[in-house]
């Protein structure tokens, strides 16, 4: 008689494999959440810092007049070209500027690049409130064209690794 050899798994060592990865990837996917939420944090420090530093060159070269309060609209003055009264034209024909090349950066936890114009101060937006008709926020940043200051727009429950809310940086 020939003893027939088993080719294949049986069904108890399919699943205890299936249970090692499972316990494998519980174990290491919040590890990498945790690392996405960290570089988005580090992209939003970085866009919040080119920001303010283009807003105070803004204020520097048109007499410590805010981006928006002079002429054109906040995009408008960061894209394109102004000259001293904050007169925008074409990239180049003013004397300065752009101050962003092609668009403005994107929030990185909201993907969106629009700038909502505030005249109040940008201590009292509320993030949580303002939302389109789907739950969704209307704009990336929020800019307080009477203070010249920039935030992102980022619900409360999104918080630094300090467990600060990020969006009263």
């Amino acid at each position: 008689m020939l003893k027939q050899t088993r080719r294949g798994f049986t069904l108890v060592e399919v699943l205890i494999v299936v249970v090692i990865l499972g316990i494998l990837a519980a174990t290491v996917l919040p590890q990498f959440t945790s690392a996405n939420n960290d570089a988005k944090e580090s992209a939003l420090v970085q866009d919040l810092q080119t920001f303010r530093s283009q807003i105070e060159l803004y204020e520097f070269q048109h007499e410590s007049k805010h981006p928006g309060e002079l002429g054109d609209t906040f995009t408008k003055h960061m894209l394109m070209s102004t000259d001293v009264k904050g007169i925008s034209g074409l990239p180049g024909s003013k004397p300065f500027g752009p101050y962003f090349v092609g668009q403005l950066p994107p929030n990185p936890f909201t993907g969106k690049r629009d700038v909502k114009i505030i005249d109040d101060s940008i201590d009292a937006y509320d993030c949580n409130a303002d939302t389109d008709g789907e739950g969704l926020q209307p704009a990336g940043w929020v800019y307080s064209k009477g203070e010249g200051r920039i935030r992102p727009i980022i619900k409360d429950t999104e918080k630094a690794a300090d467990g600060t809310v990020l969006n009263k940086l």
